[in-house]
């Protein structure tokens, strides 16, 4: 053992234990197409299969419809569709999050992992970009590509 850390004052440790602290996020990581978008995991609620979406009239596009999870009607967003890629059919992997007061269903090609990224690596979008639903980026630790995170608040229009 560390003869410092043996024999440190309680003012010395927190400054001993300051280096080993890294200020991270744990981010919850699903697939869309060939893109790696990445939600902050304390926003999840659930991660659902094949579920019947029942589809509804008059409401944009990328609604797929909405699906009962126990008693409560969570709204499916199509994550491809939001985007502006091709809807895939097939199974249903749902994503179900917070957005403050209300849930939202994202329906996903699949989930990758969860990982603790630490907050400076992830960098912000250039100031030109037009991006609005992404709101940051980084490269994986592992090397497996680049993850976007995806900026929830922003899937649903306001109007």
């Amino acid at each position: 053992m560390n003869e410092e850390i043996l024999f440190a004052r309680e003012d010395e440790m927190e400054a001993l234990n300051l280096d080993d602290a890294v200020d991270s996020q744990k981010y919850l990581i699903f697939m869309a197409g060939h893109l790696k978008l990445g939600v902050v995991a304390e926003d999840v609620v659930e991660i659902l299969n094949n579920q019947v979406i029942t589809y509804l009239p008059m409401v944009p596009e990328f609604i797929r419809g909405i699906i009962n999870m126990r008693g409560q009607m969570i709204p499916i967003l199509d994550i491809r569709a939001r985007l502006g890629m091709e809807s895939q059919e097939g199974d249903n992997l749902v994503v179900v999050i917070n957005l403050g007061e209300v849930q939202l269903g994202i329906l996903v090609d699949g989930v990758d992992q969860m990982l603790d990224i630490p907050k400076v690596n992830i960098h912000p979008l250039p100031a030109n970009s037009t991006q609005m639903l992404v709101s940051g980026m980084c490269s994986l630790p592992d090397g497996s590509g680049t993850m976007m995170v995806l900026d929830c608040a922003q899937l649903m229009p306001n109007d």
